[in-house]
């Protein structure tokens, strides 16, 4: 008998997955099956989730995240456009909001796609497609007609034109993600490679560490009100923006990852100035959320020693990289970060709308200058 082929299927909750299969399949897991229990559970208004697997003999051998929700389109708009469609929007409520289906989590930094360890890089294109193809099933039976990935790094991009490109996606530009390669051994040779006057600037701006209190927690339950009210300033000073966290989101994530997420805080007194929730696996640290009390924050200079205080925890924690985000790239590679491009695959299930969308394209890719923190 010919081969069947893996089956596929989808589901709306990580709870029946088995997680040592899930994280089987993926290099890393900073945002792999707890982290992602983590936002299932942490009641995001608006999404839903989906898993869509590919299993053999009952064995996952590749999968993917995925969420369903109304997407504003100008949300990676900044300016008059993103101005004149919210007042359109005023007078028309649904205008330019779309039913999205979207492979990857909307809290996650790139996509998420996870193969099985011995599933060969010629074999990965058809096994995408037939995960492609069971996401966009699911999606036309729940009403979605835009289809989209969240971030796809630039070296996955050949698997993506293959797979991908021939189903009618094609790729729009979006934030780059910035990283350092922690391959010093102290602090000292670190300001050693930065120019002399990011070196004298940033001694200059670390001046402030003795009138911090810095603490390192795992448990913030009794600081959620806190630490909301700090989430929704750093929001609404954001050009862009797409989910809206919770409470649950921000005190359930070190706490399904125990040992792998915790808080950074940064008091001044008895006042929660800068909160930093952080996630590392074996070697990398990666910074999830910066959230501050703007005036007051930066007159510390707190997003620079929240900056020096995560490349010290790598050091003394053996980690060899630091993933800072997506954001404040000026200040990032004058720190010695290098860029990772990204790109998001998208199609309409409108033929006619999915040509006007990517003609379009080039105006909703994302402003990489976006976000610039001073």
């Amino acid at each position: 008998m010919p081969d069947a082929g893996p089956e596929i299927g989808v589901v709306d909750s990580l709870a029946a997955v088995d997680r040592a299969q899930w994280d089987g399949l993926f290099a890393e897991t900073l945002e792999g099956y707890d982290y992602l229990t983590a936002v299932e559970r942490a009641g995001l208004e608006g999404f839903r989730w989906r898993y869509v697997l590919a299993s053999e003999g009952g064995v996952l051998v590749a999968a993917v995240p995925a969420f369903l929700t109304d997407y504003p389109v100008e949300t990676t708009l900044t300016g008059p456009a993103k101005r004149a469609i919210a007042a359109v929007r005023g007078v028309v409520p649904g205008f330019l909001q779309l039913g999205l289906a979207c492979l990857g989590s909307p809290c996650a930094t790139t996509v998420g796609l996870g193969f099985a360890p011995h599933v060969p890089e010629a074999e990965r294109p058809a096994l995408l497609a037939d995960l492609l193809a069971a996401f966009e099933a699911d999606a036309r039976a729940q009403g979605c007609g835009l289809l989209a990935s969240k971030d796809v790094v630039e070296a996955d991009r050949p698997l993506w034109d293959a797979a991908a490109r021939p189903r009618g996606y094609r790729p729009m530009a979006s934030l780059p993600i910035a990283g350092l390669d922690v391959d010093f051994p102290d602090l000292d040779a670190y300001f050693a490679r930065l120019t002399y006057s990011a070196r004298k600037d940033m001694r200059r701006k670390l001046r402030v560490l003795d009138r911090l209190r810095v603490e390192i927690r795992d448990n913030v339950d009794d600081l959620g009100d806190r630490l909301m009210a700090l989430y929704d300033e750093t929001r609404q000073r954001a050009d862009m923006s797409f989910e809206h966290l919770t409470a649950a989101y921000f005190t359930g994530v070190p706490r399904q990852m125990p040992g792998r997420a915790f808080w950074v805080l940064y008091f001044e007194g008895g006042d929660l100035l800068a909160a930093n929730l952080l996630v590392q696996d074996r070697t990398t640290l990666l910074d999830k959320y910066f959230l501050m009390d703007a005036a007051r924050g930066r007159a510390l200079n707190l997003y620079f020693v929240s900056w020096f205080t995560n490349v010290r925890l790598c050091l003394e924690r053996g980690l060899t990289r630091y993933r800072s985000g997506q954001a404040a790239y000026a200040n990032k590679l004058r720190l010695g970060s290098d860029l990772t491009r990204t790109s998001i695959w998208f199609r309409h299930r409108n033929p006619l709308f999915n040509g006007v969308m990517q003609a379009f394209a080039p105006l909703f890719a994302a402003d990489p200058t976006a976000g610039e923190t001073g």
